[in-house]
């Protein structure tokens, strides 16, 4: 385990806003509202060219019912806390010290962890004298710092170096040769998508094994795209939650708006993406929406169909869906569809199989000879229409340029004519005979002469 670093403190005292300084990103939701971090999130950090593990947390507030959403909200924190080697409790150097910071502080004092005081917004002469009450506190390392303003970072790094080197000597005692990750042993990324409420969260944690994420009846509780690492079945899995997605004009308030553009990004840097359907409820637009934006992305595709247990006509129910899938999403044909409960851990497993199958397919590459074989196979099955110019357009051959998805270049006499009606044939049958089911097809048409005719 990397020297692992936890954020922790009262709400709005810019816990997200040093993360992502530190972590050199903007992967937190930044927002003045209190209480936008509800999960634990986790990035690298750097100290002396070493890469270490950086937590940003939620607000610390007093423990209410175990029922309430802050109270999940401070189990985040309490993990992020046993994980760490050292906390940097961050406080409002405008502000100064408050209540709320001193009970936190005899709290973190109780667990016997390393601690930094870092006093934010200290911005010109702005937080002197919350820099002062920090010592008040009782811990002896107090740094000033304005995480906005991109000041105090050399000393907070400076700081955190002791702690650093006492691991390191500690992780040098136990050391055991590294062995340099090839390209195939990378995690694959899966990013959990859909719309809110329909058990994004309960799914991973089911993966995890225990509580990583917040899950709850409330709508909309996740806000920032959690990432966690596992191994599953041997491979190295790359886990992203992600904020639930509703219609562009219900998307009103800016923390939401946030949220969504951080999905939107999950999606476009992940490898498959689980879109994840609440079985309880009818097909919606807002979930045909998602799968046509994992087709343009590029992204293969395995449909999570949750809830199934509440379901009392399953094959009705079943057959209903894929049809209406199989009309609607023309893209991206053949996606599988596993009906599971993310509760209960029903078929779960099912999700991740096909996950992992989905991602062979996307990375797969067919040789020119075989292409071309079937390109004959193709035609001959459906002769090209006749170009404008009353000539049959012919198609001389087929390349494929590029995989995650698959991209194949068909190059043709009269490139303008060929219409889509024939490109949407093509692509199904591409699809159909080659074995590419789930992911995205892209097909570039050219006009070009035959290279190998041109040397005979």
């Amino acid at each position: 385990m990397p020297f692992t670093i936890a954020i922790i403190g009262r709400p709005n005292v810019g816990k997200s806003t040093l993360f992502n300084r530190l972590t050199r990103t903007k992967s937190a939701i930044v927002h003045n509202m209190p209480g936008v971090t509800r999960d634990r999130r986790e990035g690298e950090y750097l100290i002396k060219n070493h890469k270490c593990i950086l937590i940003d947390t939620p607000g610390l507030e007093e423990e209410a019912d175990e029922e309430k959403l802050e109270n999940r909200m401070m189990l985040q924190t309490k993990a992020a806390v046993e994980e760490a080697d050292v906390c940097l409790m961050v406080i409002d150097g405008r502000a100064g010290v408050t209540p709320v910071d001193e009970f936190f502080a005899g709290w973190l004092r109780r667990k016997g962890k390393p601690v930094i005081t870092v006093v934010n917004k200290c911005e010109g002469a702005r937080g002197d004298g919350g820099y002062t009450d920090a010592y008040g506190l009782g811990f002896e390392q107090v740094v000033p710092i304005s995480a906005e303003h991109n000041e105090g970072m050399g000393d907070l790094e400076e700081t955190l170096t002791p702690f650093f080197k006492k691991y390191r000597k500690l992780e040098e005692e136990n050391f055991t040769e590294e062995v340099e990750v090839d390209e195939a042993d990378k995690p694959l990324q899966l990013a959990i998508i859909g719309r809110p409420n329909t058990g994004k969260s309960t799914l991973l944690n089911h993966f995890f094994g225990s509580e990583r994420v917040l899950t709850g009846p409330e709508a909309g509780l996740t806000r920032d795209s959690i990432a966690v690492d596992l191994e599953i079945g041997g491979r190295k899995i790359k886990l992203i939650d992600t904020a639930g997605m509703r219609k562009k004009a219900n998307v009103k308030k800016t923390v939401e708006r946030l949220s969504v553009g951080d999905s939107l990004y999950s999606i476009r840097f992940c490898h498959v993406a689980i879109l994840m359907l609440d079985a309880t409820q009818a097909l919606e637009k807002q979930d045909l929406t998602l799968a046509d934006l994992v087709e343009r992305e590029g992204r293969a595709m395995v449909i999570a169909l949750n809830k199934w247990d509440l379901i009392q006509d399953k094959d009705g129910a079943l057959k209903e869906i894929k049809a209406t899938l199989s009309e609607i999403m023309q893209q991206i044909k053949d996606v599988p569809v596993i009906t599971i409960s993310a509760l209960e851990g029903k078929n779960v497993d099912r999700v991740i199989n096909a996950a992992f199958s989905a991602y062979e397919v996307w990375n797969q590459r067919v040789s020119t000879g075989k292409l071309n074989n079937w390109l004959k196979i193709a035609e001959s099955r459906h002769i090209p229409p006749m170009g404008n110019n009353g000539k049959r357009i012919r198609l001389k051959y087929i390349t494929q340029g590029n995989i995650r998805p698959p991209t194949f270049t068909l190059f043709v006499n009269n490139q303008k004519d060929l219409p889509d009606s024939y490109k949407r044939y093509l692509v199904n049958s591409l699809r159909d005979d080659l074995c590419l089911p789930g992911v995205p097809i892209r097909l570039l048409i050219r006009s070009s002469a035959n290279p190998y005719a041109e040397k005979e």
